[in-house]
């Protein structure tokens, strides 16, 4: 149950991140690189623990905390990227 409720919030952020891009290409605005980064990580992540949720706990504990380590490196990069 559970996993088909990450995989739909999933899917519905991933619309409204493609809509958002969407919007802003429509009105000719740039979309900054780490926001798109950070935004595809987050997508990333939820799918990944919507998967994962089907392994038994200690592989599924390992698999996060990857995953959490992951998005807090790819969201330092990209706040460094943005520094002028």
């Amino acid at each position: 149950m559970v996993n088909l409720v990450l995989t739909v919030i999933g899917i519905i952020l991933s619309l409204a991140f493609v809509g958002w891009v969407a919007w802003h290409a429509a009105k000719r605005k740039a979309v900054k690189a780490h926001m798109a980064m950070y935004g595809l990580s987050c997508l990333t992540s939820i799918f990944t623990l919507a998967f994962f949720l089907t392994m038994d706990i200690s592989k599924m504990i390992k698999i996060l905390a990857c995953i959490i380590l992951g998005s807090i490196l790819i969201y330092v990069a990209a706040r460094l990227q943005q520094r002028p």
